[in-house]
């Protein structure tokens, strides 16, 4: 069993590719890099490299409010954040309530929204903010509301991620508002991972979703605008291999679940400047004839 850093649960979570990202950093000779996610939601990976003090500066940024509020409340008040986790009752009418502040996040503070993130999330189906609570309203499933909520190890995230709060910083922006504004000013020695929504299946798994059109315009942006390293992660969609074919990919299996699990073949692309850890991957890795002298 996996040890598992963020407190969320978030389909498609990536922290099981912390390993692959510790390769990249290490095949860079990275040392104490900025590690980006412009697309944070659970941020397994990133909790994952930092708690590990594998990078020296964490920046994550979400377009939803509510995830963003979650990450302000556990890193502004972790104590406070703490207490309410064990305190919290889990039942039906408790859950409404989280539910009524998600449904008018703006009529609530940041660290209740925050919360109520949280409280969703672990309480819901697949941990789905929108999705029903586990076991039903009638609480007659296999499982029951508190069947993901495990109090001491929830509140053990939350207090090993406070020791690093001075090395995260959160914007709550689009995102390539977030990539041209803010990480545009960071120096060369930083890791962008750009995990954005599914292309296909996003509508069941993501708050805020992306048109084709919004994946073509961030493919365009990620390849002319962005100047540090990157690498982006996809489900392996035809679509996506076209708008990404001049620079280098590779596909891999990955086992999530979201309603049902089942697994999935998705897809990592890099960028031109980034070294690829040569033990693992490159047998495997497709390099278009259009960009092997750049990425040589």
């Amino acid at each position: 069993m996996p040890s598992y850093r963020t407190p969320l649960r978030y389909p498609g979570g990536k922290q099981r590719l912390a390993p692959f990202l510790v390769e990249v950093l290490a095949e860079n000779r990275a040392v104490d890099w900025n590690y980006v996610e412009p697309y944070a939601g659970g941020a397994g990976a990133a909790m994952e490299l930092l708690l590990n003090n594998r990078v020296g500066h964490v920046y994550l940024n979400d377009s939803s409010f509510p995830i963003y509020a979650f990450w302000k409340a556990l890193r502004d008040n972790p104590e406070h954040f703490c207490r309410r986790i064990s305190r919290a009752s889990l039942n039906l009418v408790t859950w409404k309530k989280h539910r009524e502040v998600l449904r008018s996040p703006h009529e609530h503070t940041i660290e209740d929204v925050g919360f109520s993130t949280f409280y969703l999330n672990r309480c819901n189906h697949s941990g789905v903010l929108t999705a029903g609570v586990i076991g039903g309203l009638k609480q007659d499933g296999p499982w029951r509301i508190d069947a993901r909520f495990p109090r001491n190890q929830l509140i053990q995230r939350v207090e090993a991620i406070a020791q690093y709060r001075d090395r995260i910083t959160l914007s709550n922006i689009d995102a390539e508002t977030f990539l041209g504004n803010k990480v545009s000013r960071l120096s060369k020695n930083t890791l962008i991972y750009c995990d954005p929504p599914y292309f296909a299946r996003a509508k069941r798994l993501y708050l805020n979703i992306y048109e084709p059109a919004d994946h073509q315009r961030l493919a365009h942006f990620m390849q002319t605008q962005v100047s540090q390293n990157w690498l982006v992660s996809y489900d392996n969609h035809p679509t996506i291999l076209r708008a990404y074919s001049k620079r280098r990919t590779f596909c891999y299996s990955l086992q999530y679940s979201a309603m049902k699990v089942y697994a999935g073949r998705e897809v990592f692309v890099f960028s031109d400047r980034l070294k690829i850890p040569t033990t693992s991957i490159l047998p495997y890795l497709k390099r278009p004839l259009a960009s092997i002298h750049r990425s040589a």
